[in-house]
């Protein structure tokens, strides 16, 4: 297996399309499995003001062929802070790039943002859509 960072020094991009997301094999691919992942200390830029957002980032998946890498899923998530965008976009952007990265059976990303004024905004995006209810 050749990783970009695991077993490597590596320094943090300030973009996450300049991350490399490494993937590996998934062993298992006989039976669904979760996987999840939660970063607690999330950061991004609010795209009006510049101030910092706060989140905490849940992604849970099921693999397919390749699962994601921790370290370089570390690094890809701390280069969002100093990228400017809604936290809307933030979510779906890692969701795009992560769904990209590995092509699981199943991905969802939600990001429980820290309030401001008052209100608390949690987006959650999910692959292949979010099942719409037909009532």
């Amino acid at each position: 297996m050749d990783f970009n960072l695991l077993g490597k020094a590596a320094s943090v991009v300030n973009n996450p399309k300049e991350a490399k997301i490494d993937t590996f094999e998934n062993k298992y691919q006989e039976r669904d499995y979760l996987i999840q992942f939660e970063c607690v200390d999330f950061t991004s830029l609010c795209p009006v003001t510049g101030q910092a957002d706060f989140a905490e980032i849940e992604i849970q998946y099921i693999p397919k062929e390749q699962c994601i890498e921790t370290k370089s899923l570390k690094y890809y998530l701390q280069a969002f802070r100093n990228v400017q965008a809604f936290n809307e976009q933030i979510v779906n952007t890692i969701l795009n790039d992560l769904v990209e990265a590995c092509q699981p059976k199943w991905f969802k990303v939600k990001g429980a943002f820290a309030a401001r004024g008052g209100i608390k905004l949690t987006a959650i995006a999910e692959f292949p859509n979010l099942t719409k209810d037909e009532n």
